[in-house]
C-alpha cells in the first residue's frame, strides 16, 4: 500500500538537510550558547547563520527583532497578551480588531482577552474566505489597540491583502499583528514591503522540526514579555535557547525560500490536477479561486459525504488529509470555516483539507485522485442525505 501525505497545512516533514544540519548540536555541539566556556561559546556561528538567515528569509533587517519562540501559538498569544499589557491595562485603548476565520490561536486568546472585558470585533468574511478591506476601515475606532488578521488562511489558503490592511491600520494609528504560518515558505513574504509590525511563523510548517518558531518585532518596538526569567533574547523571551531546532529552521527557511518558484510552479501544477479531479465529481465545490490561494491548498466540500468518514477510507488507502484546522480535529463539529463563509452545518460537515507540499509526486496525486472517487462513491451510495445517482456511478466516477 502506498502512503501519500497530503496533511502538510497540519505539519511537513523535516526537510533532510536541515535535520542533517541540527544533528550535531545534540550530541556534539551541546553547550548553553549563554555560557561562557568553549562548550557553550561553539554553539555560537551555527546560531548566528541560523538567526541571520530567518532575518534575510522574511525580509527583516538589524533595525527589528526576530525572537525565537517555542511554536506560532506562543507568538500569537505574546502579542495579543503584551498588546493588552501595553495599552489596554493603562486605559488607553480597549479593542481590538480580527477575523471569523483565524487559526484557534487567535480565536481563543481572543475570547479570552474578551473575557477580561477587551472589545473583540471579528470581521466577517465572503464566499471566498476574505475581507473586504473596507469593514477593517470602518471597524477601527479611536480605542483600537490591535489589528491581527492572519496572511494566510490554514484552511481555504485564502492569501489575505495585507498590505493594503496594514497600510488601513496605519493610517489610523493603529498596530497590526499577522499569523503568517500559513505564508512563510509557500508565497514570498517580505515584512518590510507588507509593513506588518508584528508577524508569528512556525518552523514545522515549512520543513522545520515541530517546537520552534518565531515572533518578528518592527523595529524592536516595545511588547511586553510573556516569559520571564532571564536575559535571554535581548531579554525579550526567557528560555534557554534550542541551538538543535534553531539551526534547523533557519536552514529550512532558507531551503524553502529557495523553493519558492517551484511552489508556485510545480506544487501548483500537481494541486490544479488534484482539484480538476475533484470538480469532476457531482457536486463538489472548492472554497476560494486560486490565484488567491497559497499554491498548496484545497479546502473542497463533497455533498453527502462525511468529512470524517472520507477521512477514514483515504486513511485505510494509506492517504492523509483532514477535515480543517488539526488544532481542533479531535471534536467531530461542523467545520468553522466552512460556516464562516456561509454555507449551512450539513454542507460544513463535508470539509475536506488537501494539502501538499514539494515532496509530492505526480504518482501521488494519480494514486490520491484514484482513492478519493472511490472513498466518495462508496459513501455516497449509503448516505441518508445525498440523493445517489445511478448514472453517476455507471460513469466511473
Amino acid at each position: 500500500m502506498k502512503r501519500v501525505y497530503l496533511d502538510n497545512n497540519a505539519t511537513t516533514m523535516v526537510d533532510p538537510q536541515a535535520y542533517e544540519l541540527m544533528l550535531p548540536y545534540f550530541c556534539e555541539k551541546y553547550g548553553n550558547p549563554n555560557s561562557l566556556h568553549d562548550f557553550g561559546s561553539e554553539t555560537h556561528p551555527a546560531l548566528r547563520k541560523a538567526m541571520d538567515q530567518l532575518y534575510a528569509g522574511i525580509g527583516a533587517d538589524d533595525m527589528d527583532d526576530i525572537i525565537v519562540t517555542s511554536c506560532a501559538t506562543e507568538s500569537n498569544n505574546w502579542v495579543l497578551k503584551g498588546i493588552y499589557f501595553d495599552k489596554i491595562v493603562t486605559g488607553e485603548k480597549d479593542h481590538i480588531i480580527t477575523t471569523s476565520v483565524e487559526h484557534p490561536a487567535i480565536g481563543a486568546t481572543c475570547s479570552f482577552l474578551e473575557s477580561l472585558g477587551v472589545r473583540i470585533t471579528k470581521l466577517d468574511v465572503n464566499s471566498e474566505g476574505l475581507i473586504n478591506p473596507d469593514d477593517l476601515r470602518n471597524a477601527i475606532d479611536d480605542k483600537t489597540a490591535l489589528v491581527s488578521i492572519m496572511w494566510a488562511n490554514n484552511e481555504t489558503g485564502a492569501i489575505f491583502p495585507i498590505k493594503e490592511l496594514v497600510q488601513i491600520a496605519h493610517e489610523r494609528g493603529v498596530l497590526f499583528h499577522t499569523d503568517g504560518v500559513q505564508a512563510v515558505g509557500k508565497i514570498k513574504v517580505d515584512v518590510k514591503d507588507a509593513g506588518v509590525d508584528f508577524m508569528s511563523f512556525s518552523a514545522h510548517k515549512f520543513h522545520g522540526p515541530k517546537g520552534i518558531g518565531g515572533l518578528f518585532i518592527k523595529n524592536s518596538q516595545k511588547l511586553t514579555s510573556l516569559l520571564h526569567g532571564g536575559e535571554h533574547m535581548g531579554g525579550r523571551r526567557s528560555g534557554t535557547l534550542n541551538v538543535p531546532y534553531i539551526v534547523a529552521m533557519g536552514e529550512a527557511l532558507e531551503i524553502a525560500n529557495k523553493f519558492i518558484d517551484f511552489e508556485n510552479i510545480h506544487v501548483k501544477r500537481l494541486r490544479d490536477k488534484l482539484e480538476d479531479a475533484l470538480l469532476e465529481i457531482p457536486d463538489v465545490t472548492v472554497v476560494g479561486k486560486r490565484e488567491h490561494r497559497v499554491p498548496n491548498t484545497i479546502l473542497a466540500s463533497i455533498k453527502g459525504v462525511e468529512g470524517e468518514a472520507m477521512l477514514w477510507d483515504l486513511n485505510k488507502a494509506g492517504i492523509a488529509a483532514s477535515t480543517g484546522s488539526a488544532c481542533a480535529s479531535e471534536t467531530l463539529e461542523s467545520n468553522p470555516i466552512m460556516e464562516a463563509i456561509g454555507a449551512d452545518k450539513e454542507l460544513a460537515h463535508t470539509a475536506l483539507r488537501l494539502s501538499l507540499s514539494r515532496f509530492n509526486t505526480e504518482e501521488e496525486i494519480d494514486y490520491a485522485i484514484e482513492h478519493i472517487k472511490k472513498a466518495t462513491q462508496r459513501l455516497r451510495a449509503i448516505s441518508s442525505t445525498f440523493a445517489y445517482a445511478p448514472q453517476w456511478h455507471k460513469s466511473g466516477l
